[in-house]
């Protein structure tokens, strides 16, 4: 028969790093009190410095940029001199109808200017005001109605239509 018992042989399988109780008192310890002094380093961490945002290279400036009022109030004189037509297209239209950027019908090409003209003055005028297609509205202009109608005409003229100059919103209540 053998020399080993039972329980000495189940002994020396199930045993471990732990032999006494000091040890297991030590090991438990230890698994609550390095975590615990783990979180508070961290949290001591995020909370010691006041950091800017990603990308921030002047943090004043990127304060001040989000704390900016949503809109703001521009006061003109409604008594300015208007711009004509051809004032307002070199000023905003060229950019694009003078090359034909983006689509848009090139000045004075009576073939690309023929299908928009037959729609009437009305409509170029209103797609000029709200936009179309990659035209923003007034073609990302900042121009009174009257002058961006002014530049309608000037630019439908150019291209073959016999549009009338339009009056000014003044002139027009004092014809009536």
């Amino acid at each position: 028969m053998s020399d080993h018992s039972n329980a000495t042989v189940h002994d020396e399988a199930h045993t471990g790093p732990i032999k006494n109780p000091k040890q297991l008192l030590l090991a438990v310890f230890f698994s609550f009190i390095i975590p615990i002094f783990v979180i508070i380093g961290l949290v001591y961490y995020v909370t010691s410095d006041n950091k800017p945002a990603a990308g921030a290279v002047n943090v004043e400036k990127a304060t001040a940029e989000r704390i900016q009022k949503v809109g703001m109030v521009e006061i003109r004189d409604a008594n300015r001199e208007m711009k004509t037509g051809q004032q307002v297209y070199a000023a905003q239209c060229s950019g694009c109808h003078a090359t034909g950027a983006a689509g848009s019908p090139k000045f004075s090409d009576a073939a690309a200017w023929g299908p928009r003209i037959k729609t009437g003055f009305d409509s170029l005028w209103n797609s000029s005001l709200k936009g179309k297609n990659a035209m923003g509205a007034q073609g990302g202009g900042d121009f009174s109605d009257f002058e961006i109608a002014r530049a309608v005409v000037y630019m439908a003229n150019a291209g073959g239509a016999k549009f009338d100059e339009p009056k000014k919103p003044v002139e027009a209540e004092a014809a009536k």
